[in-house]
């Protein structure tokens, strides 16, 4: 593909709350086996992206671990490969990543030595399956500045947390709201904007030149009745985690056989970095249904419609329902956890509840059993 790729991976999100405390969002563990960026980068490598910068900044750590090999994605060539760029201090500059769009013009550098025609910009924090090669036969077609991919929300959820648009007969967007208080469509932006090399290094200079740094409002919304922007529809699943409720749900969603099938079974495969871990153990007493049970993880009890990520221990006499546990975590005897997301490396010690009532409580306490 004549194209290179930029995944946007820097930013934090409050509407996270403790679980974004020590992680970045595009780390966060997605259905037992995978991160939040996996689906970006693999997306990446099945549209033939031999190039991909990743654009990090916020709790690093994790993510820059998780990326520590480009082989697990493919990108280990001897042209092109995995590059994690982060703010770094020169002569120039000593600013932190100041937006999306002041992001990429601090490492414009990297744009300007490439010689591909075409960039495909994604964000880190979605989960998704999509070959980009189509929307790049669309983008030269409609001989568009920017091709925007849209979505089209269930119904019920909230378009005010994305950038919403209004898209004519042809394709062209002619409208384009930014987090909007009173939402007027239910498209959204999904975060991936195919552009022209050459013309995204134009808009990033005029945007630093004018004290500008976010992608979507100094370039998008600004531009929109300037330049010829499309959009361009993705029919299938596509779920942003930037909100806990968000995240909460989507993990949920790989519990129904169609989730599974596409992103589990359906080519092209969804790829990660890979852990020898043993498969789950069930001992005596254990009673699972309709959940998923990451490697490594031995259980004892009842769990139901819930999602238990690797390395996980569930002693005896204990129920969870509904719920998310996290690597590492350990669940004593005689514990109820029900619509809870618990934190990864938490320990739950025996004899104890808990119970989201209204909400999805996170289970945060820092207790180090390896002390008990």
């Amino acid at each position: 593909m004549k194209a290179l790729g930029i995944i946007l991976a820097g930013g934090n999100s409050t509407r996270m709350k403790a679980l974004s405390d020590k992680r970045a969002i595009s780390a966060m563990p997605i259905a037992c086996s995978y991160r939040s960026i996996d689906f970006s980068l693999s997306n990446m490598t099945n549209s033939g992206i031999q190039t991909v910068a990743v654009l990090s900044q916020y709790n690093a750590r994790s993510l820059n671990e998780h990326l520590n090999s480009s082989k697990w994605w493919n990108f280990g060539r001897k042209q092109g490969g995995l590059f994690l760029f982060t703010p770094t201090v020169t002569a120039d500059n000593s600013w932190w990543y100041r937006g999306t769009a002041d992001a990429m013009w601090q490492n414009i550098d990297f744009l300007k030595r490439r010689h591909e025609p075409y960039v495909v910009i994604t964000s880190g924090d979605c989960v998704y399956k999509m070959d980009f090669n189509p929307v790049l036969e669309f983008h030269i077609q409609k001989q568009a500045d920017i091709t925007v991919v849209c979505s089209k929300l269930p119904e019920g959820d909230d378009p005010s947390r994305f950038g919403t648009v209004k898209i004519d007969g042809e394709g062209l967007v002619t409208e384009f709201e930014e987090k909007p208080m009173m939402a007027h469509s239910n498209i959204v932006s999904t975060g991936t904007y195919i552009i022209r090399r050459r013309k995204l290094i134009e808009l990033l200079e005029q945007c630093n030149r004018e004290g500008r740094y976010n992608f979507v409002t100094d370039i998008l919304v600004r531009y929109k009745g300037m330049k010829k922007i499309y959009g361009y529809m993705l029919e299938d699943y596509w779920s942003n985690i930037a909100t806990v409720d968000a995240y909460f749900k989507t993990n949920m969603d790989f519990l129904k056989p169609d989730v599974q099938e596409f992103f589990f079974q359906k080519e092209p495969r969804i790829y990660s970095k890979s852990q020898d871990l043993p498969p789950a153990k069930f001992n005596v007493g254990s009673n699972v249904k309709n959940s998923l049970i990451g490697s490594g993880s031995i259980i004892n009890s009842t769990v139901e419609n819930s999602v238990i990520f690797k390395r996980v221990f569930i002693g005896n006499n204990s129920v969870v329902k509904n719920s998310i546990i996290l690597n590492g975590a350990y669940v004593g005897d005689n514990v109820h956890v029900e619509n809870c997301i618990v934190e990864s490396n938490e320990t739950l010690l025996s004899d104890v509840n808990y119970v989201g009532e209204n909400e999805i409580k996170i289970v945060f306490e820092r207790q180090n059993r390896y002390g008990i």
